[in-house]
């Protein structure tokens, strides 16, 4: 009789790209996952990949997030299940450069182009429409 335990802790020989990143959570979803791969935000190599490929270990991927940020993992060890990240984190290689603080700030907050005097409280109509040939209000 086999142990069933043994089977399953096994480590996949082959396992497809999207799986990879939905299991070592780059990716919330399986299907977001490879609607990015897709679109060409994945990239092995700087070589666009389809989403049936079959990771190896040792490969590097280059993940765009948003316009600026980029992940950057090199596959360690092959997982086709989702685990918890303590489990995971030991699956792959994070070799994306740190962000400054400063850069994420930027990015976050809307930059206000108005300049309004404290305590004046919310613009008027008239200022608004004054506010819009100028450029500033929405």
């Amino acid at each position: 009789m086999r142990d069933n335990n043994f089977i399953l802790n096994f480590a996949p020989m082959q396992v497809r790209l999207d799986t990879y990143l939905w299991a070592i959570r780059m990716f919330k979803s399986r299907t977001i996952a490879t609607t990015a791969i897709k679109s060409g935000k994945v990239k092995l190599n700087d070589a666009i990949v389809k989403s049936s490929h079959y990771v190896k270990i040792g490969e590097i991927f280059i993940i765009n997030i948003g316009s600026v940020n980029k992940k950057i993992v090199e596959a360690v060890e092959l997982i086709n299940k989702r685990k918890e990240y303590e489990l995971v984190k030991n699956c792959y290689i994070d070799l994306s450069p740190k962000i400054e603080k400063e850069q994420k700030m930027e990015n976050m907050f809307f930059n206000i182009n108005i300049q309004q005097e404290k305590g004046s409280g919310r613009p008027t109509k008239k200022n608004r429409r004054d506010l819009g040939k100028q450029g500033g209000w929405f």
